[in-house]
């Protein structure tokens, strides 16, 4: 809080010719310090809690042709989607694989999930007192409360699911799904962040043990 917010709001309490009536302006200086109190709720990320299940044939994995597909329920034409495809095909190819557009020997297949929630939100001023494509499974007189804490930032759900199986049909190879939640007021909440942070979760140390959930910061 600077001073000047706090003079401008004392300085209309304090001013004798105020409209305010003498016995609201206790009431007039905590709605102020409210206002300028609420805007400084801190922002949180979750660690980005991730779960890997490897077939039989974990020997196909990390090498030869791939491509990536959206999911049957993905958005595939959303600028969101586009985000988090390229940074799926940017860490398959860091594992090794070559990614093309088609005639590829496996397919990586993407569906990916994001979600607002609102916070339940209290009056500041009171009186008187969620798809998966796996297969595995200070009160201040007058009897008036104020509430400094401000408003909580709407919370952003992201889920990540990348199934790989072979081109030809046949039992997934690999399933890994990342999940993590972000406030709004973090830089991390953004789509081009958030894709980067999960991509590289989703396939770190790949193709991990099978049924184990790790979290990663």
């Amino acid at each position: 809080m600077t001073n000047q917010g706090l003079a401008a709001c004392t300085g209309n309490v304090r001013d004798e010719t105020s409209l305010f009536p003498r016995i609201a302006r206790p009431l007039a200086l905590a709605l102020c310090l409210g206002m300028l109190a609420g805007c400084a709720k801190p922002a949180y990320v979750s660690p980005v809690s991730v779960t890997r299940f490897t077939g039989e044939t974990r020997n196909q994995l990390g090498h030869g042709t791939i491509s990536v597909e959206a999911s049957a329920n993905a958005q595939s034409d959303s600028l969101e989607y586009g985000l988090f495809a390229a940074e799926v095909a940017g860490e398959l190819e860091a594992l090794g694989y070559q990614v093309v557009e088609s005639g590829a020997d496996q397919i990586a297949v993407v569906s990916l999930n994001r979600s607002v929630a609102s916070p339940h939100r209290r009056n500041p001023v009171s009186v008187g007192g969620g798809a998966s494509v796996g297969s595995y499974g200070s009160g201040v007189g007058l009897g008036v409360g104020i509430d400094l804490s401000g408003r909580d930032p709407d919370q952003i759900s992201t889920q990540l699911f990348v199934a790989i199986r072979p081109a030809d049909g046949g039992e997934n190879l690999w399933e890994g799904r990342a999940s993590g939640i972000a406030t709004a007021n973090s830089p991390l909440s953004d789509p081009g962040a958030t894709s980067d942070r999960m991509a590289q979760a989703l396939f770190s140390g790949f193709p991990g043990e099978s049924g184990e959930t790790i979290e990663v910061r």
